[in-house]
């Protein structure tokens, strides 16, 4: 009987080295989560029968650190949760290796050529929840985005005269200041918009309009008016100007409204403290940024941004019933219970830390100790053998 429970010792033993080693060697594995054996005591019909490993558990509770790559799609999770992505062959498998790039169609994969999921961008550019599919960046360019408004914080000078000239832009005696900003057409073609102001009385302006050097100034011309103070009175609204699409070379009619809010007529130097516009060229893709809410954004040489997907987290009831797979995967079982899926940040999902990744959680310091107790536990059990051996063999010469 002694023989057979230290036997179970040493086999039980020898599997927690080998959970032990397992666990140094990934060490230095992203993603991975240190285990540990679990041992129980056998017992027949009330008698002793030695040990057993009843199997080992991965510690799901704490994390890993968080190391700086400075890759646009690396991704750690700070809390709970796991990266789902999808093999070729459509089993789906819940990952804390946050090591991403992309593929010749622009799907996000792991170095292994799993995909990552998330929830898709509709037509409208909104996130669809109602489905988890694969995580594309669209590679194609940027649609350009015609101006529709100008929109500038402008000083007058109320110590300027009216001119006396009939207004002629070629002729700077005719206009007492200028600007200029560049505005977009619906091909993405930029036009050179130029406004020029004419005092008409102590608190009157003209706004003449040029683009590309062609007068569009509306009839009668906008008219800005102050009161005692500087401060703008009308127009309420705003001014506008329509060009023409046969003044634009097969691009569509644009009308700009233009909104001078904010500005002001003091005894002080002509000045534009700000001038935005809202319209762009056409963009081409330069990089990818991912929000901590897994929000997935295109970012373009033009200087917008477009919302591609977002990343999803997977959560489970009981992670420890999750059965471990290669390439510090995992796939759901009955006893992990169905993944719990939901957006970064959301419910008791983590966020994400884009440009990191989370390191292992293996304590190696621990590990090492837990190899000298082992060790030692391994020899105390063939020690039971040698003695068992020799109390034998003691018998055997006395009969």
């Amino acid at each position: 009987m002694s023989t057979q429970i230290a036997m179970s010792g040493l086999r039980a033993t020898n599997q927690e080295l080998a959970v032990i080693s397992n666990n140094i060697a990934n060490s230095s594995t992203v993603g991975y989560r240190t285990a540990r054996a679990e041992y129980s005591s056998v017992y027949t019909g009330g008698n002793p029968g030695g040990v057993s490993m009843g199997g080992s558990s991965q510690d799901f509770s704490m994390g890993g650190s968080l190391n700086y790559t400075g890759r646009e799609l690396d991704m750690a999770i700070e809390g709970n949760g796991f990266f789902m992505v999808q093999g070729s062959d459509g089993t789906m498998m819940y990952s804390r290796a946050g090591m991403y790039g992309q593929d010749a169609e622009g799907n996000i994969v792991d170095p292994y050529g799993n995909t990552l999921q998330g929830y898709p961008v509709t037509a409208g550019g909104d996130i669809s929840t109602g489905q988890v599919t694969d995580l594309t960046v669209d590679s194609s360019a940027s649609a350009a985005k015609e101006t529709s408004s100008v929109e500038m914080v402008t000083n007058l000078d109320s110590r300027s005269e009216v001119p006396t000239t009939p207004f002629d832009p070629s002729d700077i005696n005719s206009y007492n200041s200028s600007n200029t900003v560049n505005v977009y057409d619906s091909l993405g073609n930029e036009h050179a918009f130029t406004q020029y102001y004419v005092k008409t009385g102590a608190n009157t302006w003209e706004v003449h309009y040029e683009v590309d050097g062609v007068d569009y100034t509306p009839t009668p011309p906008d008219e800005l008016n102050f009161d005692s103070n500087g401060a703008l009175i009308a127009p309420s609204g705003t001014g506008s100007l329509t060009i023409p699409a046969s003044d634009l070379d097969g691009a569509g009619e644009m009308t700009i409204d233009v909104d001078w809010a904010s500005s002001t007529q003091y005894g002080s130097d002509y000045n534009n403290s700000s001038i935005q516009q809202d319209g762009y060229a056409p963009g081409e893709l330069t990089g990818i940024r991912i929000a901590e809410d897994g929000m997935v954004y295109g970012t373009y040489t033009n200087g917008t941004e477009q919302l591609q997907g977002q990343v999803v987290l997977a959560d489970f009831t009981n992670p420890n019933g999750l059965e471990q797979t290669n390439n510090t995967t995992w796939t759901a079982t009955p006893t992990s219970g169905a993944a719990i899926v939901g957006a970064p940040g959301s419910g008791t999902l983590g966020t994400l830390n884009a440009g990191y990744v989370e390191g292992s959680n293996v304590d190696v310091t621990n590990e090492l100790v837990g190899l000298m107790a082992a060790q030692s536990n391994y020899q105390a059990n063939a020690k039971v053998l040698t003695a068992a051996d020799t109390m034998t063999q003691s018998l055997m010469n006395a009969i």
